[in-house]
């Protein structure tokens, strides 16, 4: 098959990555702190840290997970916002020859004890602001190690402790927990991890490429999230490709190695994980927005030190727009604004151009192929209203049910083949029989076109898949959830176009309760669902359309709502 967008890269671009010159992830990493010692990695609340002490702590609490005398490969969960302890504990993880889980700080206890269960993880790194979530369900998993971290932990011997402090006593954002300690269970603090960790000399990881270093948890079809089987050459591969891609543009600065990227979309979910394993791989540093929420506080964050590339969703993108301080802020560093995630708007895109000077840059990827897939090229001067072109080493083919590729322009399911895209589902024999096609492309569930200059530009969901703010959500999910509501019979779940998340959720209810009211289903979905999740709109009818076996036809729904 020709790569015909190869004709369409910038100047320097490799055509392929080479990820066999490392022997695993945490070959990378020690490479990269060895070299960039003295560097800083990050900055969160004006702390910063370098690249040195990241190695040391990492180190560290990669000794203690292996004292605890976990096999090799074991599942270990990281349930943590945008705070230093993450890098750590990532970093740590892979180094100890494990395999990381990363895990929605925000997760109900239903969804966190089913990833828990699925991967099989044994040992759990958490903020103690979600502990109280962990107790509800860990008795129900295999969890039999608990690191506690405190928001403050990292974050200097003098306001680290304050911040703790305040974040427990002032917010009150620590809800009381008790975690049971029975079967041998132990709860440890994240310090006294690292002190112990610190007696100790890790031993190197045996880990290889092929071994499994992220189980990395989408949504579901059949309503349960799957772990995405991404092994050490999918995660090399894909932090070498989006270097070769984004070099181009960090060029300006000089030694990329200077450059500053913010980190505000979740470092647990595949876009700002792998943004963040090229910075690593630059040695440059990362802004952690903890609380991307907070635009006020966002927007401060960013007038205080120059910043080179900024990743984003395009929900993110409006919400910071509309901050009348936002226009006062400096970009006159600013190389990248990478959109991704969710489709990005062209009204939001101009605006955003006006507004700071730099052309919003939209690329397109998964969970599954370690966000990577394809991206416009960072020397765009204007919005192209595309994903772009397929990034090195990669081939994307658009193809029929059968799994034959169609003529040029013609419109079918993308499929994309590289060195980035998972081995498969965990433990999902079935879903991973449908997930490729014979000659090996993984199907993605998007309907596209591609033109003759390599430019692919999605059209439709083949999916009845709900992309809410750049986050998945899986209708059969939400329905299997919501019918458990007392007085509801039976539900269906869509998404509507929403202005600033992309889509938003709507759910049709018949209810054999007349009483049933659209708050008491709005609040069983409140104790049920984690936050993106939760329906917008609720709307009770007598019927739903279904087809002639008994299938909601939920497209109906969609042309009538």
């Amino acid at each position: 098959m020709e790569k015909i967008w190869l004709k369409s890269y910038p100047p320097g671009v490799p055509h392929d990555v080479q990820p066999e010159q490392y022997r695993s992830v945490a070959h990378l990493l020690e490479e990269s702190f060895r070299k960039h010692a003295s560097s800083p990695f990050s900055v969160c609340m004006d702390q910063w840290m370098s690249y040195g002490e990241l190695d040391r702590l990492s180190a560290a609490l990669g000794a203690y997970l292996q004292g605890l005398g976990l096999e090799p490969g074991a599942r270990v969960a990281i349930m943590l916002p945008n705070v230093p302890q993450f890098g750590v504990t990532m970093a740590a993880v892979l180094r100890a020859g494990y395999t990381c889980v990363n895990v929605n700080p925000l997760y109900t206890a239903r969804e966190l004890e089913h990833q828990l269960k699925d991967s099989g993880a044994t040992a759990i790194v958490i903020l103690e602001n979600f502990a109280h979530t962990l107790s509800e369900i860990v008795e129900h998993t295999a969890v039999q190690q608990v690191v506690m971290a405190s928001m403050g932990d990292l974050l200097g011997a003098v306001y680290g402790p304050w911040i703790t402090f305040a974040v427990r006593h002032l917010a009150k954002m620590v809800p009381a927990y008790e975690l049971p300690l029975s079967n041998g269970r132990k709860v440890v603090s994240f310090r006294k991890a690292l002190a112990l960790g610190e007696r100790r000399t890790l031993a190197p990881s045996q880990a290889t490429l092929d071994s499994i270093a992220f189980l990395q948890y989408t949504g579901g079809t059949t309503g349960l999230s799957k772990g995405a089987v991404l092994t050490h050459r999918n995660i090399v591969a894909a932090t070498l490709q989006a270097e070769a891609w984004f070099t181009p543009a960090l060029s300006k600065v000089g030694d990329v190695s200077r450059a500053n990227s913010i980190a505000a979309l979740p470092l647990y979910h595949i876009f700002a994980l792998t943004l963040c394993l090229l910075a690593i791989r630059q040695g440059s540093s990362l802004t952690l927005i903890p609380n991307p929420r907070d635009i006020p506080k966002f927007v401060e964050v960013l007038k205080k030190r120059p910043f080179h590339m900024l990743p984003a969703v395009n929900t993110l993108f409006n919400a910071l727009l509309q901050n009348p301080q936002f226009k006062s802020v400096d970009f006159s560093h600013l190389c990248v604004s990478q959109a991704g995630g969710m489709a990005a708007s062209e009204g939001t895109a101009r605006q955003w151009q006006q507004v700071t000077g730099s052309t919003m840059i939209e690329g397109w990827g998964m969970s599954e192929t370690c966000a990577i897939g394809t991206n416009n090229p960072v020397t765009n001067t204007a919005f192209s209203g595309t994903i772009g072109l397929p990034l090195p080493g990669i081939d994307i083919a658009i193809k029929d049910d059968a799994g034959n590729s169609l003529a040029q322009g013609e419109s079918g399911e993308i499929c994309i083949r590289g060195p980035n895209v998972m081995t498969g589902y965990y433990n999902q024999p079935e879903e991973n029989a449908l997930a490729f096609t014979a000659d090996g492309f993984m199907r993605t569930g998007d309907i596209g076109t591609m033109d003759a200059q390599g430019y692919t530009r999605i059209i439709d969901r083949k999916k009845d898949m709900i992309l809410v703010s750049g986050f998945n959500v899986f209708p059969n999910e939400l329905e299997q959830v919501i019918s458990l509501c007392p007085g509801v019979v039976e539900c269906a779940a869509i998404g509507i176009p929403d202005a600033m998340q992309g889509e938003s959720i709507k759910i049709f209810v018949i209810k054999n309760d007349p009483a049933l009211t659209e708050d008491q289903v709005a609040n069983f979905c409140h104790a049920n669902l984690t936050g993106y999740k939760r329906p917008k709109y609720i709307e009770f009818r007598d019927e739903l359309p279904k087809s002639n076996v008994g299938k909601i036809l939920r497209r109906e729904l969609r042309t009538t709502s």
